[in-house]
């Protein structure tokens, strides 16, 4: 579960089909700090310390500073109005690189892309009869998946641009046609100030972009009981209750389904008293999953979050994925967990994207089942 404890929820604002919650901290964490670093346009390649590559468009970095003894960080080029620097690059080290003895470069989003492409990436763990030497020996490589850059969303760029920042805002919940697309978290206002441009360099998947086209925000509209206010210290109270009634929604309601999303999490580096973690989701169906990154305190306080959610496509080869790992990758025994036969469990790995894993005449076989049961 992802604690938001210590971030208040401010009211929207909407344009268009988007939404943005502001994430306010009374109390800004000062001893970690964060500011980007802008790369090119052009894809780049990572090489992995599993002598895997990762290519994608990644446009820019995040470089984490801390202190070990509690003292405020420096914020490097996090001040308002600097322009973002740009560096071109090609090939990279890793998706989280230390660069110095307190700061760590790392790649936003993509740090938790790879590791939904990491699921199960070395394939079947037991040469059963149905899949093909090239899944045996090579597992899913290569494994690809598609996101939309910010600058395709309908409606991103401008929702960003007038967006009014709130006092000691570090953080927003965007939405999409009421949908969550992404979250975003930083230690101190100045670091948010200073990455708030970077939103629309984010990756968002099909989902999001489908809705921004479709499906505008609707308008909650906060309604004053006329007859309660006998003075503008009434009006102020009845302003707070309606902010208050619309944070409770929210939390419960709308940001439910993040807040109830990871069910598992990896340290992929210590940053002093803090972690850098990615996280997975369950893959259930008929809900939202998102995978994501985050760092947190030694108490479990979110100082750093970015998510990203998948579409329905990505949650079924998830889905698929896990189910399969769980039974050794045994077709009989994962048909038999999920209620089916083994036919359809092939066709529902084709239809998934993962046909190529399956001997071509087991596949055959399985369509030809299928064609006999109608």
């Amino acid at each position: 579960m992802i604690d938001l404890t210590g971030l208040e929820t401010r009211p929207a604002q909407t344009w268009g089909a988007v939404r943005l919650v502001p994430l306010v901290r009374p109390e800004p964490i000062r001893d970690l700090r964060l500011h980007a670093k802008i790369y090119g346009d052009e894809p780049s390649l990572v090489a992995l310390p599993d002598r895997t590559t990762y290519t994608a468009y990644i446009p820019h970095a995040f470089v984490a500073s801390w202190t070990d003894d509690g003292t405020p960080a420096a914020a490097y080029g996090t001040q308002l109005g600097e322009p973002l620097r740009r560096m071109g690059v090609r090939t990279r080290r890793r998706m989280a690189r230390r660069v110095d003895r307190n700061r760590l470069r790392f790649l936003p989003l993509h740090l938790a892309l790879e590791g939904f492409l990491a699921l199960h990436f070395g394939g079947p763990t037991l040469a059963w009869e149905e899949w093909t030497r090239q899944a045996l020996a090579h597992g899913l490589s290569p494994r690809i998946e598609d996101a939309y850059a910010g600058a395709q969303v309908h409606g991103l760029d401008d929702a960003l641009h007038v967006f009014e920042f709130y006092p000691g805002q570090c953080g927003l919940l965007l939405y999409v046609g009421d949908t969550l697309a992404s979250a975003f978290v930083v230690p101190h206002p100045e670091d948010y100030l200073a990455l708030h441009p970077t939103l629309i360099r984010d990756l968002y998947g099909e989902l999001i972009y489908e809705y921004a086209l479709f499906y505008p925000a609707r308008d909650f509209a906060a309604l004053i009981d006329a007859a309660a206010v006998a003075s503008l210290a009434d009006l102020r109270a009845q302003a707070e209750q309606r902010e208050r009634e619309w944070a409770e929604f929210h939390d419960s309601v709308m940001a439910a389904g993040l807040l109830t999303a990871p069910k598992r999490d990896e340290v992929v580096y210590r940053l002093g008293r803090f972690a850098l973690r990615r996280f997975l989701p369950s893959f259930e169906r008929q809900r939202e999953n998102h995978i994501g990154e985050m760092i947190t305190d030694e108490a479990g306080r979110l100082a750093y979050l970015k998510t990203f959610r998948l579409s329905e496509a990505q949650s079924r080869r998830g889905y698929l994925l896990d189910r399969l790992a769980e039974h050794e990758w045994s077709m009989p025994a994962t048909a038999a967990a999920l209620g089916t036969d083994e036919a359809d469990l092939g066709l529902r790995l084709a239809r998934a994207g993962f046909g190529h894993l399956l001997r071509q005449d087991v596949l055959d076989a399985y369509r030809k089942s299928a064609r006999r049961g109608r």
